[in-house]
């Protein structure tokens, strides 16, 4: 880990946070599929290439903006379409779904976490390894960190994250209709928390946030911290 070039770390950090949002977003739709909705197969978006889920706003100008002003970030595709009324359970259907996506960014995390200690362990054997092995750790290293900040991001229980997806087991039908109507506006309520909040409040609730979910489960997998 001896390149220290800020640049370099920030468009590694951009580059992969783009797979870990497809390979997300992708996991609806193989959940989805799984519990019979064919929708996201019939409309094209099982596939794993990119462009056919970029958002020019949600996957490439937002991720980038918040790589550059804070070292990681956010972003989200184009929304995989289900259709929750060809579920069995639809309650269940939706939070199978839902929940897929976070698994995915913890499964891809996982993965990255060997790759970094095998490049870590590599580099101490060699003597330091070279630019291409630290290069590959320092990579290894922020798919970590972007997959478990998008798993976390996305248990927030607001609208439209997947955190969301939760509360359906636990509402009644009349607390659905309320839920449903407050849903159309869950962008705008989201944005408005992740504003205002450090404001109101003194702190970022977020960085707190993360500081006891994203960082243990980094220093778990990596060995290092954020």
């Amino acid at each position: 880990m001896s390149i220290d070039s800020d640049v370099i770390q920030k468009v590694i950090a951009y580059g992969v946070l783009i797979p870990a949002i497809v390979v997300h977003e992708v996991s609806h739709g193989w959940a989805a599929l799984a519990l019979g909705d064919t929708t996201a197969r019939d409309r094209g978006r099982l596939s794993l290439n990119p462009i056919r889920h970029i958002d020019l706003w949600g996957t490439i100008l937002l991720p980038a903006l918040m790589v550059l002003a804070f070292g990681f970030g956010f972003g989200y595709a184009k929304p995989v379409p289900v259709n929750p009324y060809r579920f069995r359970d639809y309650r269940m259907g939706m939070f199978l779904t839902g929940i897929a996506g976070p698994v995915s960014n913890l499964l891809l995390a996982v993965g990255g976490g060997i790759l970094f200690r095998l490049a870590d362990t590599t580099a101490g054997v060699a003597g330091g390894g070279g630019l291409a092995l630290a290069l590959l750790g320092l990579t290894a290293f922020y798919f970590v960190l972007m997959n478990l900040s998008l798993l976390f991001f996305n248990l927030i229980p607001l609208p439209p994250l997947d955190g969301s997806r939760v509360l359906p087991l636990f509402l009644s039908d009349r607390a659905m209709d309320a839920y449903h109507r407050v849903e159309q506006y869950g962008f705008v309520i989201l944005f408005a928390f992740l504003w205002f909040s450090p404001r109101l409040l003194g702190f970022d609730p977020i960085d707190l946030y993360f500081s006891v979910t994203v960082d243990p489960l980094l220093g778990v997998l990596t060995g290092a911290g954020r």
